[in-house]
């Protein structure tokens, strides 16, 4: 029997927004190059808010503290910010690469996005879809991607894990915060080295890169290639062998709720992994269907720049979500540690939760989407 939304009720509030723009290309929504863009005429956008309340007040309780395993070497390895896990010492300390990912169907099957430690699926135009794979093993990959452009909030995304964007292009509007990250852009200057047109595919689903060219272009462009000494990492992550059991609702398939691609997950108890599903069939990247530990659903206030369909998300004003791990579902909410801070997740109690060790997927949806996410049990 399906159970859907938890916790959680929407309201929705509409308003048109506007933005004076110069140096625009009017109706065409794909890349463009930053030398095209007058940067000074991209105002600020205010989201469209919405009300989403919780119906459960939390609960004052005393939580256990949670201590974090000493990251130190073991045989060679240490443990992953991305992902907890313990791998080689020389790929956990190094920046991983945040590559920006098509969802178009013409663009299938992704290829690296196995290897992505961290996943975040976002809107980019009306109901379409794009990824950001956060990857730290990818020595080996000669092709990744195909790649696509950037959006204002990926910059956030990136910064938050340090690591270095690669992207191909960017709308008008996030041109001015390409500055605030990192980046290999792909239709300017050097960045361009770093990617390759393949010959079976047609334009725009066409443009990749490789590890190889990716190394070389960071060497180039004198990117610092270890975390920063500040860096602490991202996520909390469960110790040693523990596994997290969530006291919620069950979440053997979780829908998300975008409608453009209708993806879904369905957890396998076996393994412990939920397997993704998009298009109506198993997603695959090149090394076989996409499966993961945890998934995060994140809601966030959202808007349009002027009249055009680039979606303006508001990724620093905390709003709530879900947790989803090992068959279960908790409601949470978000907070981001100031304009260049990770964002964080707590439950209903204030605590910040822990994650399993493993993947995650993180779905950025708007606050009026709520009443789309749906769980179902056995």
């Amino acid at each position: 029997m399906m159970k859907k939304r938890g916790r959680f009720l929407a309201g929705i509030t509409a308003l048109m927004l506007t933005v004076m723009l110069s140096g625009c290309g009017g109706d065409k929504y794909e890349e463009v190059v930053a030398t095209t863009v007058a940067v000074e005429a991209t105002a600020a956008v205010e989201p469209i808010r919405q009300s989403v309340v919780l119906e459960t007040e939390p609960e004052e309780t005393t939580a256990a503290v949670w201590e974090p395993e000493e990251r130190i070497e073991v045989d060679g390895k240490i443990r992953s910010y991305l992902t907890g896990e313990m791998v080689d010492v020389e790929k956990a300390n190094r920046r991983p690469i945040a590559i920006m990912m098509s969802n178009d169907k013409e663009a299938l099957p992704h290829y690296g996005i196995n290897r992505a430690g961290v996943v975040y699926e976002a809107p980019v135009e009306g109901t379409m879809n794009r990824y950001m794979a956060i990857i730290e093993d990818f020595d080996d990959l000669d092709r990744i991607g195909s790649v696509r452009s950037c959006r204002t909030y990926y910059t956030y995304f990136a910064r938050e894990f340090d690591a270095i964007y690669a992207h191909f292009g960017q709308s008008t509007f996030a041109v001015p915060y390409l500055e605030n990250v990192d980046n290999i852009n792909g239709v300017e200057g050097v960045g361009g080295n770093a990617f390759f047109r393949s010959s079976d595919k047609k334009q725009p689903h066409n443009a990749y890169a490789s590890a190889d060219k990716l190394k070389k272009t960071i060497d180039k462009l004198g990117y610092r290639t270890e975390y920063s000494d500040t860096y602490e990492g991202h996520f909390r992550f469960a110790n040693g062998s523990d596994q997290i059991q969530l006291d919620g609702q069950d979440a053997y398939k979780v829908v998300p709720g975008y409608t453009y691609n209708e993806p879904w997950f369905e957890y396998n108890e076996n393994d412990g992994l939920y397997y993704r599903y998009q298009y109506g069939t198993a997603h695959k990247g090149n090394e076989g269907q996409i499966a993961v530990k945890n998934i995060i659903i994140q809601y966030a206030e959202w808007g349009y720049y002027a009249t055009t369909e680039y979606l303006n998300i508001n990724v620093h004003t905390g709003r709530e979500g879900y947790y989803i791990t090992n068959g279960k579902a908790i409601p949470v909410t978000w907070k981001k540690d100031g304009e260049f801070g990770v964002t964080r997740y707590y439950d209903l109690e204030g605590n910040e939760i822990i994650l399993n060790k493993g993947k995650t997927w993180i779905c950025v949806n708007g606050t009026d989407k709520v009443h789309r996410t749906e769980f179902y049990g056995k």
